[in-house]
């Protein structure tokens, strides 16, 4: 097991959300959870109309602007929390969004939090993924790097087989039109029953 470090996040948010693909994200709380990624989204700040940072610095977004490493995790429409990696450099808004995951451990704990639902949906969508993991406002902000970090992300000898597999590079899920819709900035494992959308 490797743990990912701040030089792996402080790259563009396409490289490490490709990267991403076959880590193993896990948070300790009042039960371990975790999920090998396989699917994410890459969203870059002022170039990207579909990120939250597109406008510059709010409170919501200052995470973003921080440094790599960080784990943002924000609330949608008004019911679901969803979360992302901090990437590139302080001051430089960049992020990947995680979209997916297989479960692996806390299996029993993430069908509380999801309810009577098959295993392969418990992460399938960042909505899900978020709820399977326990994230919410709460992790917002907190790092995913040094030996006391309770959210981190590592690799082990699966992860070169994962990204290894057929990854198919599309556009991304749920934008408006116009909203970078049309950037094909989304990574998935191509065929995996536990993506939110196969290919």
């Amino acid at each position: 097991m490797k743990r990912l470090t701040r030089s792996f996040y402080a790259r563009d948010a396409l490289s490490v959300a490709r990267d991403l693909i076959g880590c193993v994200l896990v948070h300790h709380a009042d039960a371990v959870t975790s999920v090998r990624l396989v699917e994410t989204e890459a969203y870059r700040g002022v170039l990207d109309p579909g990120s939250h940072g597109y406008r510059g610095v709010t409170p919501r977004t200052e995470v973003m602007y921080g440094p790599p490493g960080h784990l943002y995790v924000y609330f949608t429409y008004g019911m679901h929390w969803c979360s992302n990696v901090v990437c590139a450099t302080e001051g430089v808004c960049e992020a990947a969004l995680l979209r997916a995951g297989e479960p692996l451990e806390g299996i029993d704990v993430m069908r509380q939090r999801r309810g009577a639902i098959p295993d392969k949906m418990l992460a399938a969508g960042p909505a899900r993924l978020a709820q399977a993991m326990g994230f919410d406002k709460t992790q917002n902000g907190v790092a995913l790097v040094g030996n006391k970090a309770s959210v981190y992300l590592y690799e082990d000898a699966q992860t070169a087989s994962y990204r290894s597999k057929e990854i198919a590079q599309t556009v991304r899920i749920g934008l408006s039109p116009g909203k970078g819709d049309d950037l094909p900035w989304r990574f998935v494992v191509k065929g995996s029953p536990h993506a939110s959308r196969r290919y």
